[in-house]
C-alpha cells in the first residue's frame, strides 16, 4: 500500500526476486534490523538520495515499533511539503553524496498500485472506524485523512497517551491523503473493551486528525506589551500606530511542527552560513540547528526583557568570573520542550541529533564547582521566573584542555570559539569604556571636592548575551559576557611612522584582558592581569545596570529598590569601590547617600573555609592600576575604623584583626578583598551548614560577633534539569511514569515518595535496569577515552574534581594500591570473591600548582601497573580521565555506582558533584565535610559509607601528627611508591614528603584505616544487590533538597527581596 523511501541515504537491495522477511536500516553509522518490516516483496520501486533506482520492492504491511518505544518513523508527504509558495526553486536531480546518513523509514504519497475499493472521501474530512471483530485479540483502528509532516509520529504519541500499543500498521499516503490501519493492544495484551473507551479513542484520534495543517503544538500569541500599563502611547499616537504595526508583523511565535523546524534549519542553511542546503555536513548541520534554536530563545528573550521593563521590577545580577555552562543544545531543547520535534525533523533530513550534539564545543567559562554553581544558579533562576541576569567574561580561550602524554598533565589552548558560538548574541551598540592606569585629580565645585581620574590606559568591553531559557515557562533570562577589545581599533599614526608593531600592541593588549580564564598568578604581571580582569568585567557591568535604571528613573533614590548584586566569592568586590566610584565622581552623589546605597544592594557568597585562600592585592599593585578605586577603598576602610574605635574602644589588635588594609611583617600593605565584601554586604552567605558555622568561628568569627544578623547559611544545589531530567532519558522516564508525571522536574521533593518502593522487589528490577544502561554507557566512554578495556561486572567507582591536596586524591590513589597488594597475595579461592572495582580519577589541576600535577602522573603510574598485570585481571582497574568537563559528567554520572567525596574535614566549602552522583541513585563514600552531611541527613546516613576523622577533632589530631602511630597498611602502600613499584620514584618523592609528620597536613594516615573500612562495607553491600539498590533509590528518594531551585527560592526570599515576575502567554 506504500513504498519505503531512503532520505540521502543508499538501500542495498538484494535480489528483487526473493521473498523478504526483514530489512536492515542504517542509524547513527550502524547498521541495525528493521525487525518490524513483514512481507517485503517484488513489484514497486525504491527511492534513494531522492532518485528512483532499479531496484524495486512493495511494503505490503510496514509495521512500527510499539509506541513504549518512540517509533521514528514519518508519515507520508513530508517532502513534497517541503516545496514553497511562489516561483519554483531550480532543483538537482541528484543530491551530491558527500556521506552516507542515517536513514529514516517512512511511508510516501504515492502508491505502485491503487487499492480496490479505496476511499472517494473528499479533502479535508476525517473517518476513524474502530473494529474489534476482524482479528482476534486486536482493535483495529481505520483511519482516512488528509496528510501532512508530522503525523504519523502524532498519531502513535496519541496512541501511546492512550494508553494503547501499536503492535502493526498499514500506512498509506496516497495523494495527500492517509489510509491507515493500526492495529492497538492495551497494556494488557487485549483488545480495547468498553463501549465508552473506544468512543474515548475515537474521540481522540479524531482530534489529532482534525488538528489544522502545519500548526503547532506549541505556537500562541506573543504578548502584546503595547497593552501592558505604563507604556504612555494611546492609539491616536502616530508612535503607538507604529509599534502595533510592528506587533502585526510578528503576533506569533515561531511554529514548532516538524516542517516550520526543518525549513527554520533549511533557512539558516542557507541564509545564515551561506551553504548549500543539499550539501552540509554535521557541523554545519549543528550549527544551522542551533541557529533555529536561537531564533525561538530570542523571542523569548525579547518579551522577557520587555516585560521586565514595561513592570519595573527588581532585577538580581548574578556577577561570576565563572559560568561553566557545557553543551546548550540538549540543554536548549529540553527546557523548550522540543526535542522530540527536532529529532523527528532533523532524522527527516538525514541527521542525527545525537551526532550533531557532539559537534559542540563545551562552552570553557570556568574551571571547576564555582563556575558550574553559576550556571546552575542561571538555569534555575529562569525556571522560576525570577527576573535576573548573569554577568561575566566571555574567555576566548578559558581554563585549557588537559591532555595527558605519558601521564603527564599537558595544558592547551582551548580553542572553543574556532568555528563560532551560535548560542550568542553580539551586541556591538552595548559597550563601555573601562580605565587603567593614570592619575586622580582634584577639584572644587559647588563647595564640594570632586576626583577626576586621568586613566592612562582604556579597554572597551563589548557586550555578548547568551539566552537561558527556563524549563516549562515562557520566561529566558540573559547572561551578559563582555568580551574586551581596544579602545581604537588601530593606532593608524603609529601604522604610518613606521611603528608597525606598536600599532598592533594596544588591541594585543586589550584582547589578552578576555583570553585566559585565571591567569598564572605567581608572577607580579600575572597578578596585574588577574585584577585587571576583575575590574573589567565588574565595571562593565556596573555601568550596564547603572544604564538600565537610569533609563527608566531620574534620581538614585530607588536604586536599592530595583537593583540587586550578588558575588559569587571575592572575584568581583572590586565591584563595591566601582559602584561608589560611578556614584559619587559620575553621577554626583555624596559619600553619604552612594555608601548606604552601596551597602543596601551587595550580597557576598564566601566559598572557601581556608584562610590562605581569601584573596587579597598588594595596595601598590593596586595604586598603580587602579589608583581612584585605592583611594575609596582607604576612606572606606578608614570610617569602618572609627565605627569599630567608637564601639570598641582602643582595642587596636582587634581592629587591626578587621582592618580591610593589612600590613605584614616585612611592611607591605594588602588588600583584604573578603573583608571589603564582608563590611560593604547586607549579606554574607555560606554554601553548606557546616561551611556557614565554620567562617562564623574562624576567617570571619570577629564580624560575626559584630554582625551576627547578617550571616547565613544558603546550601548549594544543582539542576535537576540538566542532572537528572537531560542527562538521564531512562531515570526520566522511570521517575515519571512511577509517579506519574513529570512535575517532579521543578519540583524535586516529590521524589521523597520513592522511598515507599525502595523494597519493592518489581521496582528495584526496574531501577537496576535503568541504572545497568547508564553503567554500560558510562563504561564505553571511559574506555573509549582511556584506551583500557573494562570489566563489564565491575562496581564502577568514580571521583573526579579539581585535583587538590584537600580533595584528597592522593587518598584515593593509596587505598587502590593497598587494594592491589591484597589481591595479589590472594589465593585462586580468596579471589574469587572479590568484588571487581574500576576505579576512575578526572579533573585538572591549575597550571602552577606542583603538587597536584604529581598525583595526576602517581594516579596514572599506579594504574599503567595495575591494568597489566595479569595476576589481578579484571578485579581491579585504575584509569585516570582526561580532559573532565560538563559534557563528559552527564556521560559518567548517571551510570556511577559509587562516589568518592573524601576531603579531610572542614575543608571542603560544600561540593555540589556529590548531589549531582546522589540524585542519579550513586552511592557516596565520604567524610562528615561540606554538604556530605545534609546529603546524609537529607537520605538517612545509613545510605551512605562514612569515615574519618570530624571537624572539631582536626586541630588537635594535626598537632598530635608527628607522634601518630601510623596503619602498617598505610605505611605498606607508601614504601610501594617509594621503592619504584611504579616507576619515577624520585619524581613522587615530593608527594610522599607531604605524607610524613606533621607536613601530613590533611591527615591522610589518620584517616586510612576507617577508609579501608568503609571500602570494605562497600564491598559487602555491592554483593547483596537488594540491598545496594535499596541504598540507590534511598539517595534519589532524598535528593530534593539539593535542587538549585531551593537554593535560589532561598536566596530570592531571605537576601534579595526578588519576586517572580512571569511573562503572560498573551496579553
Amino acid at each position: 500500500t506504500g513504498y519505503l523511501q531512503c532520505l540521502h541515504g543508499s538501500w542495498e537491495i538484494p535480489d528483487p526476486h526473493t521473498q523478504l522477511t526483514s530489512a536492515w536500516y542504517y542509524v547513527g553509522q550502524t547498521w541495525r534490523p528493521g525487525k518490524y518490516l513483514r512481507n517485503i516483496s517484488p513489484g514497486a520501486r525504491m527511492l534513494a538520495a531522492g532518485m528512483a533506482t532499479s531496484s524495486v520492492a512493495t511494503a505490503r504491511s510496514c509495521c512500527i515499533p510499539s509506541t513504549s518505544g518512540r517509533s521514528h518513523l514519518m508519515n507520508s508527504g513530508a517532502s513534497s511539503a517541503l516545496g514553497r509558495s511562489g516561483t519554483p526553486r531550480w532543483q538537482p536531480s541528484v543530491r551530491p553524496a558527500a556521506r552516507q546518513r542515517g536513514c529514516a523509514i517512512r511511508a510516501i504519497a504515492e502508491p505502485a498500485q491503487r487499492p480496490q475499493g479505496s476511499s472517494s472521501a473528499p479533502v479535508g474530512s476525517v473517518q476513524v472506524r474502530l473494529d474489534n471483530d476482524s482479528e482476534e485479540g486486536y482493535t483495529v483502528v481505520h483511519l482516512e485523512a488528509d496528510s501532512r509532516p508530522g503525523l504519523l509520529s502524532s498519531l502513535t504519541n496519541a496512541f501511546s497517551d492512550l494508553g494503547l500499543e501499536v503492535l502493526k500498521a498499514q500506512v498509506d499516503g496516497s495523494s495527500g491523503r492517509i489510509q491507515d490501519t493500526f492495529h492497538v493492544q492495551t497494556a494488557d495484551g487485549t483488545q480495547v473493551s468498553g463501549a465508552d473507551a473506544l468512543i474515548n479513542i475515537k474521540r481522540s484520534i479524531e482530534a489529532v486528525l482534525k488538528a489544522k495543517p502545519g500548526a503547532p503544538k506549541h505556537t500562541s500569541k506573543r504578548p502584546n506589551l503595547l497593552m501592558t500599563a505604563g507604556v504612555g502611547l494611546t492609539e491616536q499616537d502616530e508612535g503607538f500606530r507604529k509599534k502595533e504595526h510592528l506587533y502585526g508583523l510578528m503576533d506569533t511565535y515561531i511554529k514548532n511542527d516538524i516542517l516550520s523546524i526543518e525549513e527554520s534549519i533549511v533557512n539558516h542553511v542557507e541564509y545564515t552560513m551561506a551553504r548549500s542546503r543539499y550539501k552540509f555536513d554535521d557541523q554545519e548541520a549543528y550549527m544551522a540547528t542551533a541557529y533555529s534554536l536561537r531564533d525561538r530563545l530570542i523571542e523569548s528573550w525579547n518579551d522577557t526583557q520587555a516585560y521586565f521593563k514595561e513592570q519595573d521590577v527588581k532585577r538580581v545580577y548574578y556577577l561570576s568570573m565563572e559560568f561553566l555552562m557545557g553543551r546548550s543544545l540538549l540543554n536548549a531543547l529540553f527546557n523548550l520542550d522540543v526535542t522530540g520535534a527536532y529529532g523527528e525533523a532533523l532524522a527527516e533530513m538525514g541527521y542525527n541529533l545525537e551526532s550533531l550534539v557532539e559537534q559542540e564545543r563545551d562552552a570553557a567559562l570556568g574551571n571547576g564547582g564555582l563556575g558550574r554553581l553559576a550556571a546552575c544558579f542561571m538555569d534555575s533562576m529562569a525556571s522560576l521566573d525570577l527576573p535576573a541576569w548573569g554577568y561575566g567574561i566571555r574567555y576566548q580561550y578559558g581554563m585549557f584542555r588537559q591532555s595527558i602524554v605519558d601521564g603527564f598533565q599537558h595544558e592547551q589552548p582551548d580553542y572553543w570559539l574556532n568555528f563560532g558560538n551560535p548560542w550568542e548574541i553580539e551586541r556591538l551598540n552595548v559597550a563601555y569604556p573601562i580605565r587603567y592606569y593614570g592619575h586622580v585629580s582634584v577639584s572644587e565645585e559647588d563647595g564640594r571636592q570632586r576626583f577626576k581620574w586621568n586613566a592612562s590606559e582604556t579597554v572597551t568591553a563589548v557586550a555578548y548575551d547568551n539566552p537561558i531559557p527556563g524549563f516549562n515557562t515562557s520566561n529566558t533570562i540573559n547572561l551578559r559576557l563582555w568580551a574586551a577589545k581596544p579602545d581604537t581599533e588601530f593606532d593608524l599614526e603609529a601604522f604610518n611612522t613606521g611603528d608597525y608593531v606598536q600599532a598592533i600592541l594596544s588591541k594585543q593588549r586589550a584582547e589578552t584582558l578576555s583570553s585566559v580564564l585565571y591567569p598564572d598568578d605567581r608572577t607580579f604581571e600575572g597578578k596585574e592581569l588577574r585584577l585587571k580582569q576583575q575590574h573589567f568585567f565588574v565595571s562593565a557591568t556596573i555601568q550596564d545596570v547603572v544604564r538600565r535604571y537610569k533609563e527608566l528613573h531620574t534620581s538614585f533614590d530607588a536604586f536599592p529598590d530595583k537593583v540587586a548584586f550578588q558575588l559569587n566569592d571575592t572575584h568581583p568586590t572590586i565591584g563595591v569601590a566601582e559602584l561608589m566610584r560611578l556614584l559619587m565622581d559620575e553621577n554626583n552623589l555624596g559619600w553619604t547617600q552612594a555608601w548606604d546605597i552601596t551597602q543596601k544592594v551587595f550580597a557576598f557568597t564566601n566559598h572557601t573555609v581556608l584562610p590562605e585562600a581569601l584573596e587579597r592585592w598588594p595596595v601598590s599593585l593596586m595604586e598603580k592600576l587602579l589608583p581612584r578605586h585605592m583611594q575609596i577603598i582607604y576612606d572606606i576602610n578608614w570610617r569602618f575604623l572609627q565605627q569599630m574605635r567608637g564601639r570598641l574602644g582602643d582595642d587596636w589588635d582587634r581592629i587591626s584583626r578587621m582592618s580591610i588594609i593589612e600590613e605584614d611583617h616585612s611592611g607591605e600593605k594588602f588588600v583584604r578583598m573578603a573583608y571589603l565584601a564582608v563590611v560593604a554586604s547586607h549579606t554574607v552567605n555560606g554554601v553548606a551548614a557546616i561551611h556557614s558555622d565554620i567562617i562564623k568561628h574562624t576567617i570571619f568569627s570577629e564580624f560575626y560577633e559584630l554582625w551576627p544578623e547578617k550571616f547565613q547559611n544558603k546550601t548549594n544545589g544543582v539542576t535537576p534539569r540538566r542532572w537528572l531530567a537531560m542527562c538521564n532519558p531512562p531515570m526520566q522516564k522511570l521517575l515519571t511514569d512511577t509517579l506519574g508525571s513529570n512535575a517532579w522536574i521543578n519540583d524535586l521533593n516529590m521524589l521523597e515518595s520513592l522511598r515507599e518502593r525502595a523494597d519493592d522487589p518489581a521496582f528495584q528490577a526496574q531501577w537496576q535496569e535503568v541504572k545497568a544502561a547508564a553503567k554500560q554507557t558510562a563504561m564505553s566512554h571511559i574506555s573509549a577515552l582511556t584506551g583500557v578495556q573494562l570489566p563489564a561486572n565491575a562496581l564502577l567507582d568514580v571521583q573526579v574534581k579539581r585535583i587538590h591536596a584537600y580533595k584528597r586524591q592522593l587518598l584515593n590513589v593509596l587505598g587502590v594500591i593497598h587494594r592491589y597488594q591484597a589481591i595479589k597475595d590472594m589465593s585462586a579461592e580468596e579471589k574469587a570473591q572479590v568484588v571487581p572495582r574500576v576505579v576512575v580519577i578526572g579533573g585538572k589541576a591549575a597550571p602552577g600548582y606542583d603538587l597536584a600535577k604529581r598525583i595526576i602522573k602517581l594516579s596514572t603510574a599506579v594504574g599503567d601497573v595495575i591494568n597489566r598485570d595479569p595476576d589481578v585481571g579484571d578485579l581491579l582497574k585504575l584509569v585516570f580521565l582526561p580532559d573532565y568537563n560538563v559534557s563528559l559528567a552527564e556521560q559518567i554520572i548517571p551510570g556511577t555506582e559509587l562516589s568518592q567525596h573524601i576531603s579531610t574535614a572542614g575543608t571542603e566549602a560544600s561540593g555540589t558533584s556529590n548531589m549531582k552522583f546522589c540524585m542519579n541513585g550513586c552511592l557516596i563514600i565520604g567524610t562528615m565535610d561540606g554538604a556530605n552531611i545534609e546529603i546524609g541527613q537529607e537520605i538517612g546516613f545509613d545510605n551512605m559509607f562514612i569515615f574519618g576523622a570530624e571537624t572539631p577533632d582536626v586541630e588537635q589530631l594535626r598537632a598530635e601528627r608527628p607522634s601518630l602511630k601510623v596503619d602498617p597498611r598505610f605505611e605498606s602502600a607508601v614504601n610501594m611508591i617509594r621503592n619504584g613499584a611504579f616507576g619515577w620514584a624520585d619524581y613522587f618523592d615530593p608527594v610522599l614528603d607531604n605524607l610524613s609528620g606533621s607536613n601530613d597536613y590533611y591527615l591522610l594516615a589518620n584517616d586510612f584505616p576507617s577508609y579501608l573500612e568503609a571500602q570494605e562495607a562497600v564491598d559487602k553491600t555491592y554483593r547483596d544487590k537488594a540491598a545496594w539498590t535499596r541504598m540507590s533509590i534511598m539517595s534519589t528518594a532524598g535528593s530534593g533538597f539539593f535542587s538549585s531551585d531551593r537554593c535560589i527560592s532561598q536566596y530570592a526570599a531571605e537576601i534579595w527581596g526578588v519576586e517572580k515576575c512571569t511573562v503572560p502567554a498573551n496579553l
